[in-house]
């Protein structure tokens, strides 16, 4: 068992927040808050020098938010963000799970939920259940269909069966439910779930839902 705690990094611009966040974490042995953040551009900065594992990072902050404060942190392969927001459907949580959000919590989210989610993430699983996801994104771009993309290359690198179980996880499948769809160990799922992250160059489960739907290989309301 690794006894290093999990670093983590509070990006919100209301102190009052921030503190209840800290009273919160500190109270965990595995969890260890190195630093505080009032906008997204102090995040950028301190997130280069402290090295957290994960930000928890509000979405609406003056100045630069919390959507372009999570793209340059996930564009230098920095740490994985958790995006606080007070809708489940709000239009910007499509907007940070694009940026490379790994997760999306509600900020009224009980203080056992904020505390496994930031040890999920920091796994490298997701938080926000794939159905979730799936609901977000179907909204968003059935409301505003996106022209049909040209096929990724990196597809073509997928085996057949890759295929099969990215379409899956886009479904809102968990591992148990993929393997029983298609007879296999839970084992052999994540085998192939996470050659689907390597070859596609995704961090997560949520990128890869959000990959799937942006690549065309699913369409809304499919």
């Amino acid at each position: 068992m690794n006894d290093t705690p999990i670093r983590v990094l509070l990006v919100d611009d209301q102190p009052l927040l921030r503190m209840g966040f800290r009273l919160i974490l500190e109270g965990e042995e595995d969890l260890a808050v190195v630093g505080e953040a009032g906008d997204g551009a102090e995040a950028v900065r301190l997130a280069a020098q402290l090295a957290p594992d994960v930000v928890l990072m509000d979405i609406r902050m003056p100045g630069m938010d919390g959507i372009e404060a999570t793209a340059r942190l996930c564009a230098a392969d920095g740490p994985r963000v958790i995006l606080l927001t007070t809708f489940d459907l709000d239009e910007y949580v499509f907007s940070g799970l694009r940026a490379g959000a790994s997760a999306f919590l509600l900020k009224d989210a009980a203080p056992a939920e904020l505390v496994q989610a930031l040890r999920v993430v920091n796994a490298g699983d997701a938080v926000v259940a794939p159905r979730v996801t799936r609901r977000l994104l179907e909204n968003h771009l059935l409301a505003a269909p996106p022209a049909r993309p040209d096929p990724d290359p990196r597809l073509a690198e997928l085996t057949a069966r890759e295929l099969e179980v990215l379409e899956a996880v886009a479904e809102g499948l968990s591992n148990g439910e993929i393997a029983g769809r298609f007879v296999v160990s839970e084992a052999t799922v994540k085998t192939h779930v996470g050659r689907v992250l390597a070859k596609l160059g995704l961090r997560d489960r949520v990128q890869a839902v959000v990959y799937a739907y942006e690549s065309g290989l699913v369409v809304p309301g499919g």
